[in-house]
């Protein structure tokens, strides 16, 4: 696989990468994600639910496959179980790139998913770790959800593909329907609409550096590397 991108509730992958992720399907990569809860702790929804909107969200992004670890919502830490399991995943997937969430989040579940991850990346190429598989070892990971105190190492450009991206959001009836709109949640910060407005603010202020429409950013722990000092090679 191409891509691999772990969101610790369904929908996280979406919010943080789905321009990205339309781009690279639309583009003949082959992309999963794995979402690691069933949002059990949510206050809208169910997991049956959220199962049901992540699948519709998927076969609107053209994703290869999409699968849930059943990790418990709220419980995250950095335990054997969790990096066995995750290092199991990315072994039978065997991607290239995997996609986390960023060590510094406002949501304790991505801050611990992100520690337990990249563990599992590591662990995953030892060929005496014990865990199901054959070592596999990511060229390297991404980390996305950066917020404004965090300068991405680059951005994608997802002008193309935005529209794709909120094509699959609005799979997500339970997370982002306003109460009294044809939903019958409570009003959460998901479903209040400055919600929509912080993403394409985020979006279009990573675009608007990059001099195009629409980015998301991304961050690397290690330098990027470039053929050249021109900007476009040819």
């Amino acid at each position: 696989m191409d891509l691999l991108v772990f969101g610790p509730h369904p929908d996280d992958a979406e919010i943080g990468l789905g321009g990205s992720i339309a781009r690279h399907t639309a583009e003949g990569h082959s992309v999963g994600i794995v979402d690691l809860t069933a949002g059990e702790l949510s206050s809208n929804g169910t997991p049956d639910t959220r199962r049901l909107e992540a699948d519709a969200a998927a076969a609107a992004l053209g994703v290869t496959c999409r699968e849930n670890l059943h990790w418990p919502d709220g419980g995250i830490v950095n335990t054997p179980e969790l990096v066995r399991s995750a290092v199991e995943t990315i072994r039978r997937h065997r991607p290239r790139t995997v996609a986390v969430p960023h060590w510094h989040d406002r949501h304790p579940d991505h801050v611990r998913s992100s520690d337990v991850l990249t563990s599992a990346a590591f662990a995953a190429g030892l060929r005496r770790y014990a865990a199901d598989g054959e070592p596999w070892r990511p060229d390297w990971i991404c980390y996305y959800f950066i917020n404004d105190s965090v300068a991405p190492s680059f951005v994608v450009d997802v002008s193309a593909h935005y529209e794709k991206k909120w094509s699959a959001l609005a799979c997500y009836r339970s997370q982002f329907t306003a109460p009294g709109t044809g939903g019958d949640g409570v009003a959460t910060r998901l479903t209040a609409p400055t919600f929509r407005a912080l993403i394409e603010s985020r979006d279009a202020q990573f675009g608007a550096l990059a001099g195009v429409r629409f980015a998301e950013g991304v961050v690397v722990r290690e330098p990027v590397q470039r053929q050249t000092l021109l900007k476009q090679s040819r």
